[in-house]
C-alpha cells in the first residue's frame, strides 16, 4: 500500500513528542468497519447472494440457517425455520421454538405441537396441508417471551417466507404473533374475532397452545377463532382440505 507523506507540522510535531521520551505505533486502519457482534452472519452474506424471487423455500430456509442476527444464535441447538406445505393456502405463526423444537429444528413438534395437530385436523387438515413457523427462529433461553430487538431481527425472514408461501390466510398463536400482524398491543382477548389484513393476507389470533395446556378454559375461544379461521379460508378460495370440519355429536360439514 502506498503511504503518502505526512504534513511538514505533523512530522516536527512527532519529533518533539519523540525526543521528549514518546514511542509511537502505528497500525494500518482496517479495509471495513468490524460488524457488531450480534450481527456477525451479515447482512452482506445475505444481500450478495441469488435474487430471492428464484429461490425456492428450502433455499431460503438453507441459507438463512447460520444467522447470527441476534443474541439468540449463541444458545441454539438448531434453527428452526418452519415446516409444511411451501405453497400451503393457511399459514400458522407462534412466537418461538421451545426446547423439542430446538433439539429437532422444528416448529411445534413438543406438547402443545402435538395438540396444535389435533386443533388443525379438527378443521379439516393435515398438518403438511398448511405451513408452521414462528416469530423468532432460535430459542429464547428457558423458554421465555421474544424481545422486541431478536423479532425486529428476524422480521426480514419471516416476512420472505410469506412472500414465497403466499398463504391466502394466517393464524396467529399468542399475543406476540398477534401484536406483530394487528399492530398493536393489548390483552389477547380483545384481539380475538378480528378479521385483519396484513398485505392483502387475512388474519385471525387466537391463543398459543401451550396457554391451552395450562388453562383449559381457554379451548372453547380457540376452537370459535379455528372456526372464523376455516370460514375466512373458503371466503379467500382456499384450496380444498383433506379432511372436513369436526361437529360435535359425529355430524359432519
Amino acid at each position: 500500500m502506498e503511504m503518502k507523506a505526512l504534513p511538514h507540522e505533523v512530522v516536527s510535531l512527532f519529533e518533539e513528542l519523540r525526543e521528549a521520551g514518546e514511542e509511537f505505533v502505528f497500525l494500518p486502519e482496517p479495509a471495513e468497519k468490524p460488524e457488531p457482534e450480534c450481527f456477525t452472519e451479515t447482512a452482506r452474506d445475505v444481500k450478495d447472494s441469488a435474487p430471492r424471487g428464484e429461490e425456492s423455500l428450502e433455499e431460503f430456509g438453507s441459507r438463512i440457517s447460520n444467522c447470527r442476527r441476534c443474541r439468540l444464535h449463541a444458545s441454539r441447538t438448531r434453527f428452526v425455520f418452519g415446516a409444511g406445505d411451501p405453497q400451503a393456502d393457511l399459514m400458522f405463526i407462534g412466537e418461538g421454538p421451545g426446547a423439542e423444537e430446538d433439539r429437532q429444528g422444528l416448529p411445534f413438534v413438543g406438547s402443545s405441537g402435538q395438540l396444535l395437530t389435533r386443533i388443525i385436523a379438527a378443521i379439516g387438515f393435515k398438518r403438511d396441508e398448511v405451513y408452521i413457523a414462528n416469530m423468532v427462529k432460535c430459542r429464547p433461553p428457558g423458554n421465555r417471551d421474544p424481545q422486541p430487538d431478536e423479532i425486529a431481527a428476524c422480521e426480514e425472514w419471516l416476512l420472505t417466507q410469506i412472500e414465497k408461501i403466499k398463504p391466502k390466510v394466517i393464524v396467529t398463536l399468542g399475543r406476540y404473533s398477534a401484536y406483530f400482524f394487528l399492530r398493536r398491543e393489548g390483552a389477547l382477548r380483545t384481539m380475538r374475532g378480528i378479521v385483519a389484513d396484513f398485505n392483502g393476507i387475512k388474519v385471525v389470533s387466537t391463543y398459543h397452545p401451550a396457554a391451552l395446556l395450562r388453562n383449559p378454559e381457554l379451548k372453547k375461544d380457540t376452537w370459535q377463532d379455528m372456526l372464523l379461521a376455516r370460514k375466512i379460508y373458503e371466503q379467500q378460495g382456499g384450496s380444498p382440505s383433506s379432511g372436513e370440519v369436526f361437529k360435535p355429536g359425529g355430524d359432519r360439514k
